[in-house]
């Protein structure tokens, strides 16, 4: 082999160690190259677990706030009610049905909240007729309730609803509506005739609230077989006087003592017209 070809070869096998080491540098920089690659990696995994962090911290936040107490509501101030045939004195008793026996107790499947009594009366004049009269008194105590109000704004509500269907009976004529001082919380009256076959009715209807209690009283009379009318306004002091003992007895058997709210309670001050409708716990219609 000649010199010449000797050097040539000596220079190819240079070549191919340059070239072989080259080729090695070249992987350890791009393995070098992967590793800040898999830093990044590593500081996204890490930033995920921190969001994951917040997510539970925003769990646990909401679990706390779901375990506050629930919201209440001001308890009602009457626990219960009197006994139905002994609100009204028996001296007032014998003014508005003379000639009436006991009282007869309403139905109730809880005289706590539900309670009524009525009376009636019939006085014979013989041929000259006679003089019809029937009293009752109704009374529903309201509960103060989480979803629904506090008792009193309950039994304001019915109060209005009372008012309005006493507005609304069937056949009744020249019907007025009049405040009543000095009765609850707030009251009225509504008058009215009611023509039967047995003869003209004179109703009074006063509705009043208590606190969270609401009373219906009713009271109506009529002159039958030839005996005169009685007078309207008469019937209406006397059902005034009785309505005004029966929030007196349902005070009294809760300690004798309301709010006081009659002259500055904001429901006082709505006018009976604008009440919405409900059925009344006791009808005229049951007279006679």
């Amino acid at each position: 082999m000649s010199e010449g070809t000797m050097q040539l070869r000596a220079q190819r096998d240079q070549r191919d160690q340059q070239a072989k080491r080259a080729k090695r540098l070249t992987r350890v920089l791009v393995g070098a190259a992967a590793v800040p690659v898999m830093l990044v990696a590593a500081g996204c995994s890490s930033d995920s677990g921190s969001g994951d962090g917040k997510d539970k911290a925003a769990e646990e936040s909401a679990a706390s706030k779901s375990a506050s107490p629930s919201p209440t509501v001001q308890a009602a101030a009457f626990r219960k009610l009197p006994e139905p045939c002994s609100v009204v004195t028996k001296k007032t008793l014998d003014d508005l049905v003379p000639k009436s026996d006991s009282g007869k107790e309403g139905s109730s499947n809880d005289t706590a909240v539900r309670a009524s009594c009525s009376w009636d009366s019939l006085d014979d004049n013989g041929v000259k007729g006679s003089q019809f009269r029937w009293l009752s008194v109704s009374m529903l105590r309201f509960e103060s309730d989480v979803t629904r109000g506090e008792g009193d704004k309950l039994a304001h509500d019915y109060y209005q609803k009372q008012l309005k269907d006493a507005q609304g009976v069937e056949g009744a004529k020249s019907v007025k509506t009049a405040p009543v001082s000095g009765t609850g919380d707030e009251a009225s009256m509504v008058r009215y005739d009611l023509k039967k076959k047995e003869g003209t009715f004179k109703q009074q209807t006063v509705v009043a609230r208590v606190e969270n209690v609401v009373i219906t009283l009713d009271y109506n009379g009529a002159g039958l077989a030839g005996d005169k009318t009685p007078d309207a306004d008469d019937l209406a002091k006397d059902a005034q006087k009785a309505a005004k003992e029966a929030v007196a007895a349902v005070t009294k058997a809760n300690g004798g003592t309301s709010g006081g709210k009659s002259s500055g309670s904001p429901s006082a001050s709505k006018s009976p017209s604008d009440a919405a409708s409900q059925s009344a716990s006791a009808s005229p219609e049951k007279s006679g």
